[in-house]
Order: C-alpha cells, then structure tokens, then sequence
C-alpha cells in the first residue's frame, strides 16, 4: 500500500541522508531534477547531522528552485552521541526513525547501511545511489541484494555488480554519475592555494587501513614535500581518515600548517568534496580511492602508492592502477612523479577507457536518468 503526503494526496519520496556531508553531491541534484520534473511526487531531505543539513540547504539554493521538504532527524539526544566519524551513529539513527521512514513510498539513499531498514520491516522501495565509482572490492557486497533499485555510473560497475549475483540486471539502472551534474552547476570557484606557480600534486589516501597509503607512507610523503621546492601539494584524504583518528593524530599534521608549497584540507571546507582539488591538480598521487576517476574527467598524469608490495595486476580492486606508475619505495617518490609526468601519453589510452568504462555519458544530464528510473518505482 503507497503511503500519501497528507496535503496533497501525492506519493513520498525521501532522500536520506546518514553519513557525512561527501554523500550529498552524489544525489542531492537528483532530487532537485525529481522535485521540477513530477510535481505530483513530494520529495523530502532529511539528513541525521545538523552540519550535513546546512550544507545541503546551502547548495540546494545555489542549485536553483525546487520544491523540496527539509527534515532534520532526531532524537536531538541520539545526535549529540556524535560516533567517530563525526556524525550520529548510523544504526542506532536508523532503528529510531524507522516509524518516521516508513512513511515514505521510496527511501534513495548514498550508502548501503540503509539496507537495515528493510530487516526492521519497512516497506518503502530502497534506492541505492552509490557514492563513488572506484574498484574496491568492498562496495561490491550482499547488502546490495535488499534495495530494489541500484544505480550503477557505467558499465563497469553494472557488470560487476551482476556478474557476482548481487543484483539482477533488472534492479540494476545505469544513470551516469549525478555528482558530475552537482559540480557542473554549482561552479565551485577555483581558490589560489599558492603563492609560488608549481606543479600541484594531490595527495588523496583513502581511510582503508589495510589498502591505503597513510599509515605506512603518509607522514614521510608529508616530510619530503615539505623538504622540497619543485612541487605544491594538496593533501585532501578521505573524509573518513581523520574523522575516525583521535585529536593526536590531526595534532601531529600542525608542523606542516602553513607551508607555502602544502595545502592541507581534512574535510574541513567544501572543497574537500566538490571536486575543487580535483581540478586544481596537475597530478595525482593516491591509492584505492575512487577520486581517482573524478581526477580523469581531465586526463593528467598519476603516481600510485603500494607501500606493502602488493600483488596488483591482476585484481579488479586495483583495476585503476593501470593509469600510471606504480611505486614500490618511498625512496623513489620524485623520481616517480618525475615519471609520471614523462610517460603520461603512454597512459592516457587506458585513462581514457577507463573513464569510459566508468561513466556512462549520453545526451541526457545523469541527474535526470535518476530522477526518471526512480519515478518508474512509484506506483510499484
């Protein structure tokens, strides 16, 4: 039975979200497109973090008008319970709205911790977004079974997703990436970081502790750019890395605050996740992250980091590790990213593939391709 806005008599959709402020520009211009496009569909936000809420208000009105309710979730006690990341603890938050959700037709969701909602009895058809379009294994897992939609940025994360069983082909919607839409309109303004023109090198470890960069290699690639006066660099991890890290962690960075050739951003500012670094870098320097495909919208030269000598070549999860060098020592890091920017039109076929095999692009903006496949889920 389809729940109803009590106003209107119009069916519910609810865009939640439960995780950081990264999450938003993944599917926040997918809602904006279903507001304008289905009048008689109402679309609500509703958001766990007061933070994240401010931010997505914030960009919705430089998005342009849309018809959107707002919902900030409670309990205001569960809230205040911050967990280590910086947000409200994501399964508690969940089982205390559940009654709220469950008045919605369709829940669209970034992450796949909503999932749990479908174990707590509700209803509602559950929408999987994505947040990303990288290679990691992780992301490829059961839960994806439980939504009854889940969008896929291109082919490869489609077949991938149906080779291993975890969706069939038709719960799966090939949409393109959304977030590209988000960044286009938005036109973030490219801010000066340095003062000195030099190559810029983004550093972009992913917070996985057994994948990433950062607890083998990160400190000394700090200490040897900060030694150096060839390269700039931005060091824009994952917003997970030090969200999750007690204060002594982010302590022990202020020895490199206030270089003139090192920009730090921890999260702190939205231009950690609105592709600014991105498209101020000459060069990418990272590990399993799947900014590394958002960096290839522009093909650029890439180093990537293997600190523990892993066997890489033929495994789907390091699948982007053919765009460029890979360094085995830390050693040889300028030596490679000397490389990197010498052997770059060696690489830029398969950068270019990969990007292809990536991202779906057709004439039709990925904002709406969303907006209609989840329309097709109302009245289901």
């Amino acid at each position: 039975m389809q729940t109803r806005d009590a106003a209107t008599a119009r069916p519910r959709v609810c865009f939640l979200y439960i995780a950081q402020a990264h999450h938003v520009p993944h599917s926040l211009s997918v809602a904006m497109e279903l507001a304008r496009a289905r009048p008689d569909i109402a679309v609500d936000v509703a958001v766990t973090s007061a933070e994240v809420l401010a931010y997505a208000r914030e960009a919705a009105g430089r998005l342009g008008a849309a018809e959107l309710g707002w919902r900030l979730l409670g309990p205001a006690w569960l809230r205040a319970l911050h967990g280590s990341d910086g947000v409200p603890m994501k399964v508690p938050m969940l089982a205390a709205n559940a009654p709220t959700l469950a008045g919605y037709d369709v829940i669209v969701a970034p992450e796949r911790t909503t999932a749990l909602l479908r174990r707590l009895g509700l209803r509602a058809r559950l929408v999987y977004t994505q947040h990303g379009a990288g290679d990691r294994a992780g992301p490829f897992e059961p839960r994806l079974r439980r939504f009854d939609l889940v969008f896929a940025a291109g082919p490869k994360q489609r077949d991938r997703m149906v080779a291993e069983g975890l969706v069939e082909p038709q719960r799966c919607a090939v949409v393109g990436y959304p977030k590209f839409d988000f960044i286009d309109r938005l036109q973030p303004a490219p801010p000066r970081l340095f003062a000195r023109a030099r190559p810029t090198v983004l550093y972009n470890p992913h917070f996985s502790a057994t994948l990433g960069s950062w607890p083998a290699w990160g400190r000394g690639i700090l200490e040897r750019f900060a030694s150096q006066d060839r390269y700039n660099l931005i060091f824009a991890p994952h917003l997970r890395l030090f969200g999750s890290r007690p204060a002594r962690d982010v302590q022990a960075l202020a020895a490199y605050v206030g270089h003139p050739g090192i920009h730090i951003d921890l999260g702190d500012t939205p231009a950690a996740i609105d592709m600014t670094y991105v498209q101020a870098a000459d060069l990418y320097l990272g590990d399993v992250s799947s900014q590394i495909y958002e960096f290839l919208r522009q093909p650029r030269p890439c180093l990537f980091l293997n600190p523990r000598q892993t066997p890489w070549r033929d495994d789907e999860s390091f699948r982007h590790w053919r765009f460029g060098p890979v360094v085995d020592r830390l050693d040889a890091l300028f030596l490679a990213l000397d490389d990197a920017a010498a052997s770059h039109p060696a690489f830029r076929p398969a950068q270019e593939e990969g990007f292809a095999q990536t991202f779906s692009v057709t004439d039709e903006r990925p904002s709406r391709r969303a907006a209609q496949a989840i329309a097709g889920l109302v009245g289901r």
